[in-house]
């Protein structure tokens, strides 16, 4: 059976993360420079060979300063560790549009198991008359199992920046060949 390739269209996609600050609130943000790449056999999804690459030093907080220190030996290093990068692995259908995504995530040198919750819609044809999915993913990871540990005790108790990043992911691809 032939490979299909689907290219991410960055025009309707997004990787973004929310971290609990201050432990009464969370802060949001993005990472602005990230691609994809799926190879599937023929349309079955589960066969799917999937690599995201996200460049950290793209993140985006609506905080410069917060962006700058982020970047910096305290977090992701991002001279030293341009990429974080997810391969996929496995992709198991849990009815209608659920899926478990099961892959292994790397950030700062390190490679950690990581599952998330996707829903998948399509394929469905676009205006211009491509075929489109559209995949909704969400999980979780804890930022100290990647070694970044960075904090600041409260006065009032607790930490400044909470251990677990949630992950929102909303991606579109477009079948580009078989």
């Amino acid at each position: 059976m032939a490979k299909t390739v689907w290219e991410l269209d960055k025009a309707h996609s997004y990787v973004g993360f929310s971290v609990r600050h201050m432990m009464v609130s969370n802060v949001r943000g993005v990472f602005n420079d990230f691609d994809a790449t799926v190879h599937t056999e023929g349309e079955d999804l589960s066969t799917a060979d999937i690599v995201v690459t996200i460049n950290p030093n793209s993140i985006d907080t609506r905080n410069s300063q917060r962006d700058e220190h982020l970047r910096s030996a305290d977090f992701f290093k991002v001279n030293e560790y341009p990429e974080i990068v997810f391969r996929a692995h496995n992709l198991q259908h849990k009815g209608g549009e659920k899926h478990e995504l099961q892959g292994e995530i790397t950030i700062v040198g390190v490679t950690k198991p990581l599952t998330l919750d996707v829903e998948i819609s399509g394929p469905a044809k676009n205006p211009w008359g491509n075929e489109v999915i559209g995949v909704v993913g969400s999980g979780s990871l804890n930022r100290s199992d990647f070694g970044l540990t960075y904090n600041a005790a409260l006065e009032t108790g607790g930490v400044l920046i909470g251990d677990t990043i949630k992950l929102n992911i909303e991606v579109e691809f477009v079948k580009k060949s078989e």
